[in-house]
C-alpha cells in the first residue's frame, strides 16, 4: 500500500502537469515569481533613479523552447493555425528566470506590434503580397484609352512613390497613353471610420497620426527636403511626391546662426491644401535636411499624388482623378504587387510605422478579397489567440498599432507569442524583423544611452514609447549561449525616464548569470 504522502505528492504533480499543459503559464510565471521575490539590484536602481515604483512594472526574462526535434519538444506553432481546434492546449513551455507581475494587465505601446506581425505572418504567410488592380471601363485605340480608368487598391502598406511609378510604367506599357475620361480610385476594401488625426495627440500634422486606407498612397505624407548653397546664401526647396494643384515655394530664404531649432525658424505654414508657405528662414549651418509631414488633406492626397505622376510621365487626361462613389467593375488591365509580408513586418518592427502595422491589422480580416474592419480583425486574432495560446490572457488591441490609450497586454501573453513564435516555421524571418539592440531600428538609441552596453549586438528588440508608457520585448543571447525571450512594461507618467531600467534588464538577461 503506498503512503498517503506519495499518492498526495504524485496527484499534485499530475494536477501540476495538467495544469501546465493547460496553458496556465501566467499563475506559473507569479508562482515563479514569488519564489525569486525581486527585480534584478541593477533594474531597481534605474526604476529608483526615474522615481518609478516597481508596482508600475511588468518584467519577464525566460528561456526559449529547445529547437524543433528535440527529445520530448512539440513544435510549438509548426501547425497553421487553422488546423488547430481552439480547444486544444499550447504546449508547455519553460519556465522564466525572472517574472515580475507578469499577469498585469499593460499598454505596451508599440510593443503590440509584435503581435499584429506575428498573427501576420501565422495566418497569411510571409510571402503574402497585397494587389494593386488597374481596369479599363471603354475601349482603347491608338494609345487612348476612350473611358475612365480604376485603380483598386487591397490595402498595400507600402505603396510608395517607386512603385507607383513602376505602376504608371506599366499602365503606358499596355497601351495607354491619353485618358479621356477619369481615373478613377477605389480604397473600399476597407471600412473605416472616419479618422481624426489630431484625437491621439493633438498633432495632426505628425506622420505617425496618418490614419490607414485601402489606397493608402506613400503614407499620405509631403517630404520636404532643404539644400543650402553658402556660396550663394540660397536654399533650395525640392518635395517629394508630387503633388497637382499645390503650391510649394522652390526656395526659402536663408539665416546666419546655429542650426538650433531649424523647423521653427522657418515659420512653415501648412494648413491650407493648395499651398504651403515659409515666413522665416532657413540656417546655413544646419546642411541638407529633410522634413517630413502628413498632408493637411488626406482625402485629396491620393488623387493629387496620381494626377501628378500621370501627367508627369508624359500622360493626357481629359478629366480628374477622384474616389469612385460607388462599386465598380471594369476589364483587368494589369496588377501591381507589394513588397511580401517579410520585408513589409521589417518597416513595421525596426522602424514602427503606425499606419503600416494599421494596415496589416485590417488585412487579417481583408484578405481573400473581403471586406476588412478594424472590428472584425479584433475578432479575427482573438479567434487566432485561442487556437494558439488557448486560455493565457488575450491582448486588448484597438488598431494593432501600439498608437492607442486603450490597448492592453500582460507580459506572460508576451513571452508566450515569444517563445512560440521561435519554434514556428517563421521563426527567422519573425525575428528578422527587430531591431538589433544599439545597431539598428528603434533599438539603436541604446547604444547612445550606454556605448559599452552587454546588449549592443546581442539583443534584437521592439521599442514603444508613450507619453506614460515605455516597453521593450524581444530576444537576448546569453553568454551561456542560451537564448530568451525579454518583455519590459512600465506604465507610469514618469516612463520615459525608465528607459534605462529595460536597458538594465536585457544586460541582466545577457550576463544570464545565477
Amino acid at each position: 500500500m503506498k503512503s498517503p504522502n506519495v499518492s498526495l505528492a504524485r496527484g499534485r504533480a499530475a494536477r501540476a502537469a495538467v495544469w501546465l499543459l493547460a496553458g496556465a503559464l501566467p499563475a506559473a510565471l507569479a508562482q515563479h515569481a514569488a519564489a525569486q521575490g525581486v527585480l534584478p539590484p541593477e533594474v531597481v536602481q534605474a526604476l529608483t533613479r526615474a522615481n518609478v515604483p516597481e508596482s508600475a512594472v511588468a518584467m519577464v526574462v525566460a528561456p526559449l523552447p529547445p529547437p524543433p526535434g528535440a527529445v520530448g519538444h512539440a513544435a510549438a506553432g509548426a501547425a497553421p493555425a487553422g488546423e488547430r481546434s481552439a480547444s486544444a492546449a499550447p504546449p508547455a513551455l519553460p519556465m522564466p528566470r525572472l517574472a515580475w507581475q507578469p499577469d498585469v494587465p499593460m499598454n505596451p505601446a508599440s510593443v503590440m506590434k509584435l503581435v499584429t506581425t506575428y498573427a501576420g505572418l501565422d495566418l497569411l504567410g510571409p510571402t503574402y503580397f497585397w494587389k494593386t488592380r488597374v481596369y479599363t471601363q471603354g475601349y482603347i485605340s491608338n494609345g487612348v484609352l476612350n473611358g475612365n480608368l480604376l485603380i483598386q487598391g487591397s490595402g498595400d502598406p507600402k505603396l510608395v512613390v517607386e512603385r507607383l511609378q513602376e505602376l504608371i510604367a506599366a499602365i503606358r506599357d499596355k497601351g495607354v497613353r491619353e485618358i479621356r475620361g477619369d481615373i478613377l480610385l477605389d480604397n473600399s476594401v476597407f471600412r473605416l471610420p472616419p479618422h481624426d488625426a489630431a484625437a491621439f495627440d493633438d498633432d495632426p500634422l505628425r506622420p505617425y497620426n496618418v490614419g490607414p486606407d485601402g489606397l493608402l498612397v506613400n503614407f499620405k505624407a509631403l517630404i520636404l527636403k532643404f539644400y543650402p548653397d553658402v556660396a550663394t546664401r540660397r536654399v533650395r526647396v525640392e518635395t517629394e511626391p508630387p503633388m497637382a494643384g499645390v503650391a510649394i515655394p522652390a526656395e526659402v530664404p536663408a539665416a546666419n546662426g546655429a542650426c538650433g531649432n531649424w523647423k521653427s525658424r522657418l515659420a512653415a505654414d501648412f494648413t491650407q491644401p493648395t499651398q504651403v508657405t515659409f515666413s522665416g528662414r532657413f540656417p546655413l549651418s544646419c546642411g541638407e535636411q529633410t522634413w517630413g509631414v502628413a498632408y493637411v488633406d488626406p482625402a485629396s492626397y491620393a488623387p493629387r499624388v496620381f494626377e501628378a505622376m500621370w501627367r508627369g510621365a508624359g500622360g493626357g487626361l481629359s478629366g480628374q482623378v477622384k474616389w469612385a462613389d460607388r462599386a465598380v467593375t471594369g476589364q483587368p488591365l494589369i496588377t501591381g504587387f507589394s513588397l511580401p509580408l517579410t520585408e513589409i513586418i521589417a518597416d513595421i518592427n525596426k522602424f514602427s510605422n503606425n499606419v503600416m502595422a494599421q494596415q496589416l491589422f485590417l488585412t487579417l480580416s481583408a484578405a481573400g478579397d473581403r471586406h476588412g474592419s478594424f472590428a472584425e480583425s479584433r475578432n479575427t486574432l482573438a479567434r487566432w489567440w485561442r487556437q494558439r495560446f488557448g486560455v493565457r490572457a488575450t491582448p486588448v488591441v484597438e488598431n494593432g498599432s501600439g498608437l492607442s490609450r486603450s490597448e492592453r497586454v500582460t507580459a506572460a501573453s508576451l513571452t508566450a507569442l515569444l517563445q512560440q513564435a521561435a519554434g514556428s516555421p517563421n521563426a527567422a524571418v519573425y525575428e528578422q524583423s527587430l531591431s538589433i539592440a544599439g545597431i539598428d531600428g528603434t533599438a539603436r538609441r541604446l547604444r547612445a544611452r550606454n556605448p559599452n552596453s552587454d546588449a549592443i549586438g546581442n539583443a534584437t528588440l521592439k521599442t514603444g514609447t508613450l507619453r506614460d508608457v515605455t516597453a521593450i520585448a524581444g530576444y537576448a543571447y546569453g553568454r551561456s549561449g542560451a537564448k530568451y525571450a525579454v518583455v519590459g512594461l512600465i506604465n507610469h507618467p514618469n516612463a520615459p525616464a525608465a528607459r534605462p531600467a529595460l536597458d538594465r534588464l536585457v544586460e541582466w538577461a545577457v550576463r544570464d548569470a545565477p
